[in-house]
């Protein structure tokens, strides 16, 4: 899970591919992902934190939400058949796959009405909750835009974004336990893996790659693994 200290916003929707390719059934692999996508954004956040740059006053409206319409995501996602999950899937690996080579973010005067930001909040944290449990991604791509679009200084946005996802990820999560889609050894397993590849993704980030070269090689493997989802759905 080396990606999670590479880019905030590319953790699950990478590992539930790969999981799928093992053989892994799509809820279980989605479950997992969920957990995993929490403890990565946990090392994150301490980092992101020491440097100051989550912004909390708008986390926590927006997690608490996300986190209250996670797990009906998931729940979602028990009723809806496996080619349509996959599908819905594959055009999110597109949609983020594409903000990862072409999105450019340019900052604007900081929105302060406190009105605005909390409607902001409960709207981006709703569509993002309900995203992210039903398609098991934890739903930061949707939210990291938007704090950008707002005003916010996109390593603000993306620091902010970690913090936001460890709540709205663990609570769908708990959404798929509460429904059984848990295999515990392999949960065991990956977490180990977890720990192991966000350090060594932090480190790659900060001493080898920057921040373009990480987009880039992230963007193009969304956009491979996408088009291989498709080849399979269409055979």
């Amino acid at each position: 899970m080396i990606c999670a200290g590479l880019k905030v916003m590319a953790v699950a929707f990478i590992l539930i591919p790969v999981f799928l390719a093992l053989g892994i059934p799509l809820l279980t692999a989605m479950s997992t992902a969920l957990l995993l996508n929490s403890i990565a954004m946990i090392f994150a956040s301490v980092s992101f934190a020491k440097k100051k740059l989550i912004v909390f006053k708008t986390a926590f409206p927006i997690l608490i939400v996300a986190s209250i319409l996670s797990p009906l995501g998931a729940r979602t996602a028990e009723h809806l058949p496996r080619n349509v999950l996959l599908w819905l899937f594959v055009g999110f690996l597109i949609f983020a796959g594409t903000m990862m080579l072409f999105y450019k973010s340019k900052e604007r005067q900081i929105e302060t009405n406190t009105k605005k930001l909390i409607a902001y909040g409960l709207g981006v944290g709703s569509f993002a909750g309900y995203l992210g449990g039903l398609l098991g991604v934890g739903g930061g791509n949707f939210i990291v835009p938007v704090l950008v679009w707002l005003g916010f200084n996109p390593k603000r946005a993306s620091a902010t974004t970690a913090f936001i996802v460890i709540f709205s990820s663990f609570s769908g999560f708990l959404g798929h336990v509460s429904l059984g889609n848990v295999n515990l050894p392999l949960l065991f397993l990956c977490a180990l893996g977890s720990i192991s590849g966000a350090l060594l993704g932090a480190y790659l980030m900060k001493e080898k790659l920057n921040r373009r070269q990480v987009k880039v090689v992230i963007g193009l493997i969304l956009y491979l693994i996408a088009a291989k989802m498709i080849w399979n759905l269409l055979k």
